[in-house]
């Protein structure tokens, strides 16, 4: 297996993830377009799912219930037993998106849903995809997540406000280059723009692909309200939320003011 940073191992050995899609609004918003935008694209089940970088099984628990066969693999050994935990359904163990220990055309489907933005450097995220490619069976779902470029930007807007400082330093930083190296409240991360995210995976092989915008416009109104009224308050926007981002989906724009941007395409 590749070398992990040790940054990002010892960050979601200390954080939750196995609550973050479900604990607040916003979570709830990511985790539902992404399950919405999959399977539209989905093969019918029982297909063999890959869910590369997994984490704790959010996404293998509702895909094992629905009958698909599901190995995740991910780096950190925290994740792998939680995902045993919360996704029983599923086959868990520990891998890298660099250097999958799979042979090749064994998956009908194989999703990239964490791993993209924690590859700072775009010869890794390339090599990444190119594994997912190879890893797929011929005319396979291969589907990609990242960070939208400017959601921190759009994040910091809404908590706090920007102050000259963040303006002038790491949110500048991300916005001219997405390269973020976790100084404040994260861990090393590549934010995407939509553009650049379809070009990595038309470079790895990745055929007919499409990119959306997975939280849409409204995520950021979704984050102001848990963070200055309550959760409830930020539930209570979801469903204006999931409708305004099918419908800048529908329409091809605002991709980039999503949170989250998810690339799909065939093997």
């Amino acid at each position: 297996m590749t070398s992990n940073d040790a940054r990002i191992t010892n960050f979601y050995t200390e954080y939750d993830e196995a609550s973050r899609l479900r604990a607040t609004a916003v979570g709830r918003l990511e985790f539902q377009r992404t399950r919405e935008l999959l399977r539209q694209r989905l093969p019918p089940a029982p297909a063999r799912v890959l869910d590369v970088g997994g984490g704790p099984g959010t996404h293998a628990r509702w895909l094992t219930r629905a009958g698909y066969e599901v190995l995740l693999l991910d780096p950190v050994p925290k994740h792998v037993e939680q995902a045993r935990s919360l996704a029983p359904g599923c086959s868990a163990a520990l891998g890298d998106a660099r250097d999958l220990p799979l042979p090749s055309e064994s998956f009908e489907v194989v999703l990239l849903l964490g791993p993209l933005y924690h590859l700072a450097d775009r010869a890794d995220r390339l090599k990444a995809l190119q594994e997912a490619r190879r890893v797929a069976v011929p005319g396979g779902l291969v589907a990609a997540a990242g960070i939208s470029r400017y959601s921190l930007m759009q994040d910091y807007t809404v908590s706090a406000g920007l102050s000259p400082e963040l303006l002038a330093g790491e949110v500048s930083q991300v916005v001219s280059t997405g390269s973020y190296d976790g100084s404040r409240g994260f861990t090393v991360v590549h934010f995407h723009t939509a553009a650049e995210l379809t070009k990595e995976a038309i470079e790895a092989g990745i055929n007919g692909v499409s990119v959306h915008g997975i939280e849409g416009p409204g995520w950021a109104y979704v984050v102001a309200a848990g963070r200055f009224a309550d959760q409830d308050a930020a539930g209570a926007l979801l469903a204006d939320a999931i409708a305004t981002a099918r419908l800048a989906d529908k329409q091809g724009v605002l991709t980039d003011a999503s949170a989250h941007v998810l690339a799909v395409g065939t093997a």
